[in-house]
C-alpha cells in the first residue's frame, strides 16, 4: 500500500465512524518524519477513545498495519496513532483549536478536506 493509499484508506475508516472535519496534510517535501499528517476530530472524549480504537483495530485486522506508537488516547482529549508514513492525529474541539496542526503544516497546497 503506497502512502497515499494508506492516507486516504484511514481517512475513510475515520469517516466511517463519523470523525469531524477530517483533513490530511501532504508533508513529504517538508519532513522526513512522514509522507501525510491526518487530523480529525471527536466530539467527546468517548470519541476520541473510539476513534483511535476503531482506527487501530480495523487497520490491524483488514490491512495488516499497526502502527508504530499510539499516544495519548486513554485521556480522551488527543490521541496520535504513528503509521509510519502517515501520522493520524484525533482531537477534541479544544485540543485541535490549541495545537492548531493544520497552520503549522499547510502552505495553501498542500492540505486538503477529505470528502466522502
Amino acid at each position: 500500500m503506497t502512502s497515499k493509499e494508506k492516507c486516504l484508506t484511514i481517512c475513510s475508516v475515520l469517516s466511517s465512524k463519523k470523525a469531524g472535519d477530517i483533513i490530511y496534510i501532504d508533508v513529504a517535501e517538508k519532513t522526513s518524519l512522514c509522507d501525510y499528517f491526518i487530523v480529525c476530530s471527536g466530539r467527546s472524549a468517548t470519541q476520541v477513545k473510539s476513534l483511535s480504537e476503531n482506527l487501530e483495530e480495523k487497520m490491524q485486522k483488514e490491512y495488516g498495519e499497526t502502527p508504530r506508537r499510539i499516544e495519548g488516547a486513554k485521556e480522551g482529549r488527543w490521541a496520535v496513532l504513528d503509521y509510519a508514513d502517515v501520522i493520524v492525529h484525533v482531537f477534541n474541539d479544544e485540543m485541535r483549536d490549541f495545537y492548531n496542526l493544520e497552520r503549522l503544516w499547510e502552505d495553501g497546497k498542500n492540505i486538503v478536506r477529505y470528502e466522502d
